[in-house]
């Protein structure tokens, strides 16, 4: 947190349209940070800007807007206190049913466009000696069924927050992961349409293989993120990880999110696998295999 006594320092909120990054824009400016809140669309802008946060027009995935963000930071006499990758999309199919297209443009947003970001404000963040924040998930820790493409980004997106702060605590650059369970957003709307889509282009073979598997899990995703943290109160984590003096590598966020975590360590796959494929199952349409 900074004090009237510190001079204000910058922060980089990427995916701050809506959802737990915009929270973490407007918890991170109540705080006393500039903002600098990543947004796709002039609309996000224009709803997002208030005292303390600057939208920037960002697509993580376009090398021109990564470049302009970067020089944005350069010519700022603040300096750069954090970078929170936020940005994300869900995608939900049987792996055998997704699209290679589809992969590679999820591993594109949720992958390579971070590590983009985070090399274009590296230089800055060494000169403050700042930090990192990844946002990663609970799917970083357990990938369930038809997370595949989405659980894989996030696994990635651990392996190289480990290994950068690796390389760069030496050099008095913090990296942190955040991993979030269910929270309330719009991600899970999106993630459900997306599913639907994707699920009215199966083959019939994988249509008679996954549709149930499918409106189960989008039956789940649902309860999950009803049951799951405001956007406010993982903001809140986000804001911890960024503003403690000395944060841990990882934070939890929301009783989901522990507890699998927790899970994760203690059982074997085989135990793993019929706890999830049980929860799964309550919510297939009756009549169909699960």
């Amino acid at each position: 947190m900074t004090t009237s006594s510190e001079p204000q320092k910058l922060i980089v909120v990427t995916g701050a349209s809506t959802g737990m990054g915009a929270a973490a824009a407007r918890e991170l400016a109540r705080l006393g940070f500039h903002v600098l809140a990543g947004v796709r669309r002039v609309r996000d802008a224009d709803a997002i800007r208030s005292t303390g946060i600057e939208p920037v027009i960002l697509d993580i995935t376009e090398p021109e807007q990564v470049e302009a963000l970067a020089a944005r930071v350069a010519d700022d006499s603040r300096a750069l206190h954090a970078l929170v990758n936020n940005a994300g999309i869900q995608v939900n199919a049987a792996v055998e049913a997704l699209p290679l297209a589809e992969w590679r443009r999820v591993f594109e947003v949720n992958l390579f466009g971070h590590i983009a970001v985070t090399q274009a404000l590296l230089p800055a963040l060494l000169r403050s000696k700042g930090r990192v924040i990844n946002v990663s998930s609970i799917g970083g820790t357990v990938a369930m069924a038809t997370y595949g493409a989405y659980a894989g980004t996030k696994f990635a997106l651990e392996a190289v927050s480990d290994s950068l702060r690796r390389e760069v605590a030496p050099l008095g650059v913090q990296v942190v992961v955040v991993q979030p369970g269910g929270v309330r957003t719009e991600m899970a709307a999106r993630g459900v349409l997306a599913a639907n889509d994707l699920a009215v282009r199966m083959t019939p073979g994988q249509a008679e293989r996954y549709s149930g598997l499918v409106q189960a899990n989008n039956k789940l995703m649902v309860t999950g993120t009803a049951s799951g943290l405001t956007a406010d109160a993982a903001a809140r984590v986000l804001a911890k990880a960024v503003t403690a003096r000395r944060p841990r590598t990882r934070y939890t966020a929301g009783r989901d999110a522990t507890v699998i975590t927790r899970l994760v360590r203690i059982l074997s796959d085989r135990t793993l696998d019929r706890i999830l494929a049980a929860n799964l199952r309550r919510h297939y349409p009756k009549g169909a295999a699960a």
